[in-house]
């Protein structure tokens, strides 16, 4: 059995999949066309490129793209990636990242790292500590250079239906606000994946994927907002189609 932790990025990733993975949520910098507002994301991961690493190459058209490389070992996952990122006022920044992971694939302590290579500056700061048990997965990250902390806790009820439960804390230490997020996911049918959450900010939100072969996944989300100033309701509605080779 590997006691590869895995990297960075893995940290609080189950509770992040069922709580916010395929809503309808766009990029800062997306297309508009009439009503409609869409982009499009490309992602391709080559194992062992190089023995021991591995490499993904992922762009999301037009809001950014990123070459990473990654390594990882019995207790060890480090991860460089340099990509842009796109700016509403400036365009796009070229952004150097570095992350770390220590541990086993129950306890893993990381941080990470981003670099704003135009001006030199860090542009992103994180640290996090992962817990992953059969019967708990849980997580503490902070962000924004150790200003924003977050927790999150994953448990699965019944894998044979992908039947699980996540929770999610924020908590913001300079303005000293907290939300809370908690969801649910379930699959009726192999191939039918169902899920739903609420927010403390008055936001509730659901999705229905379906899978054709294996290849095609087609979700429609859907979100209310009921907390509003002006007592009436925002409903957001998105499709996404995802192609798998």
């Amino acid at each position: 059995m590997s006691t590869c932790p895995g990297i960075y990025f893995d940290i609080g990733k189950k509770a992040k999949d069922v709580l916010h993975k395929d809503y309808s949520n766009l990029s800062p910098i997306h297309f508009h066309y009439q009503f409609m507002d869409y982009n499009v994301d490309l992602s391709c991961k080559v194992d062992e490129l190089v023995p021991g690493f591995k490499s993904l190459f992922k762009c999301t058209i037009p809001d950014s793209g990123k070459v990473e490389l990654q390594h990882l070992s019995n207790y060890t996952g480090i991860t460089g990636c340099i990509g842009l990122e796109g700016n509403l006022e400036k365009g796009y920044d070229p952004v150097l990242n570095l992350s770390g992971l220590v541990g086993t694939n129950i306890l893993s302590l990381g941080g990470n790292v981003a670099l704003d290579l135009p001006t030199r500056t860090i542009s992103k700061l994180n640290a996090g500590l992962g817990l992953n048990t059969d019967f708990l997965v849980a997580s503490l990250t902070m962000h924004d250079s150790f200003d924003f902390v977050k927790a999150s806790c994953y448990h699965e009820v019944n894998p044979l239906t992908k039947t699980a439960i996540a929770a999610e804390l924020n908590h913001s230490l300079s303005m000293g606000e907290t939300s809370a997020t908690v969801g649910a996911q379930h699959a009726f049918l192999p191939q039918t994946l169902v899920k739903a959450r609420f927010d403390t900010f008055g936001r509730a939100g659901a999705l229905i994927q379906q899978g054709f072969w294996e290849r095609c996944f087609v979700t429609m989300a859907g979100e209310v907002e009921f907390n509003t100033s002006d007592n009436n309701l925002h409903p957001k509605v998105g499709v996404s189609v995802a192609l798998k080779p």
